[in-house]
């Protein structure tokens, strides 16, 4: 029986082409051997020549890795601790005043953000005489202040639903609560970590409007550069370095997917191992158990056969 096209099939259809045709138009004309972007004049591969060969860019792009590797981590260091006391301190003073702080900036337009933090840094760089330039420090630092934002949701609700039977357990045992936290808590948050990580990256990597005003003259990330290329004329070096970054993230969501079926595929096998085991058993049991009832009953036949005869 054929399936009918319904109307859900239908809008998620049009949802797909909507989100990846224009990707997809993208790669193809990377390998376009003309300037212009929409006009197709042949296919070629010098663009990705071109593209190794812009020093500014190269280096855009390391900075805008390195700035957003870094932010990342420590993201997800101050989210940690953020969401830990959130979620196990119940009651402190001024701990819904320190959840408004903690969760502004995720509805914080990035220009306020952005204006405030550079009226900082300059205050700062006229009180004390720091930073003395903006430039990669003080992008790294303005990252950090909204990447920690969403690290901090994401791993509060995980924390709320850890068992913390397990780690008063562990205490009870004789670990101390820094041992309970680093071998119980952090293994069982760990998969929101990774995801804390990994979202504050590709907001670092992805931000601009941040990057624009706290940057400084020597340093420049790789959405400034693409932006300022954008207004000039964009060239098809945009559409080979687009279509790297998309070959990057399909080939590490690959990479996920595999390891994650692979784990998957072990738990399975774990499981019906164990079912296996405690089949055979109470398999055991029943047999060990019948032997045990016979053994009884002829037991006590024969005392009663002696108690006849006597």
């Amino acid at each position: 029986m054929r399936n009918k096209i319904t109307f859900s099939n239908t809008i998620l259809i049009l949802g797909l082409v909507f989100l990846y045709l224009p990707m997809l138009i993208l790669v193809i004309y990377s390998f376009n051997e003309s300037r212009l972007v929409t006009v197709w004049a042949g296919f070629s591969t010098k663009w990705y020549g071109e593209l190794f060969e812009d020093q500014q860019l190269l280096e855009a792009i390391g900075m805008s890795l390195k700035i957003a590797f870094w932010s990342s981590c420590m993201a997800v260091v101050l989210g940690t601790m953020a969401a830990f006391v959130m979620t196990r301190y119940n009651r402190f003073r001024g701990k819904t005043a320190f959840s408004s702080m903690i969760t502004a900036p995720l509805v914080m337009p990035d220009v306020i953000t952005g204006l405030s933090l550079l009226l900082l840094f300059v205050a700062m760089a006229n009180s004390i005489g720091w930073p003395e330039e903006r430039g990669m420090l003080t992008i790294w630092i303005a990252h950090v202040t909204f990447c920690a934002a969403y690290a901090t949701v994401v791993i509060s609700s995980r924390l709320r639903e850890v068992d913390r039977s397990i780690e008063e357990a562990a205490m009870d045992l004789g670990a101390t609560p820094f041992k309970t936290f680093f071998q119980i808590t952090l293994p069982g948050i760990a998969p929101a970590l990774a995801a804390g990580w990994l979202l504050s990256f590709t907001l670092s990597l992805d931000d601009l409007v941040i990057a624009s005003f706290v940057s400084g003259p020597g340093a420049t990330t790789l959405p400034m550069v693409v932006f300022s290329s954008v207004r000039l004329g964009i060239t098809p070096k945009i559409n080979a370095l687009a279509t790297l970054i998309i070959l990057a993230v399909s080939l590490a969501a690959f990479i996920t997917w595999w390891f994650m079926r692979r784990q998957e595929a072990r738990r399975l096998q774990m499981m019906q191992l164990g079912d296996d085991f405690f089949d055979e058993s109470e398999e055991e049991s029943t047999k060990t158990g019948d032997i045990e009832r016979r053994r009884i009953k002829s037991t006590y036949r024969v005392e009663s056969t002696e108690s006849a005869a006597v």
